[in-house]
């Protein structure tokens, strides 16, 4: 079985992650959407809530399950028995950062990153913009699949 982990903190989840694991889920017999726990992070949403909206995004794929973890992703994949990390890369800034996590990661462990392109038209939308405009009480709702929604 080809089991993926697709790692991040995804507060919130956006289109560019949901383009991501759109396309992934298709490439794996299982992919695990793995919600990273980092307890000197301050987060927009909660675990309860950023766990919440993929699990709604992604109610009808059987092949995709929504979990936390804490510590090293690659402890994580052992534990998961998963052999491949999926990672979304948006330009070359992204690339050279998640390069350098790869080769630690396969350095560690015997796993594997697949990297996919964000597909044209999503690679500027980031998490960390979209909390930016939710902030600033702009209109954030093209950037985020239907799930996340503020009440």
């Amino acid at each position: 079985m080809k089991r993926a982990i697709f790692p991040g903190s995804f507060d919130p989840i956006t289109i560019g992650h949901y383009d991501i694991i759109e396309r992934g889920v298709k490439l794996f017999d299982e992919l695990i959407i793995a919600i990273g726990i980092n307890a000197d992070k301050k987060y927009m949403f909660s675990l309860e809530e950023r766990k919440q909206f993929i699990e709604e995004c992604f109610k009808d794929e059987p092949k995709i399950k929504v979990v936390t973890y804490q510590g090293l992703t690659v402890n994580f994949c052992k534990e998961q028995n998963a052999d491949y990390i999926l990672r979304g890369l948006r330009n070359p800034a992204d690339f050279e950062f998640e390069k350098a996590i790869a080769h630690t990661n396969r350095k560690l462990a015997e796993t594997e990153t697949i990297f996919l392109l964000t597909s044209s038209g999503k690679s500027y939308i980031s998490s960390s913009i979209v909390r930016d405009v939710i902030r600033n009480n702009g209109d954030y709702t093209s950037f985020v699949p239907d799930s996340v929604r503020i009440k």
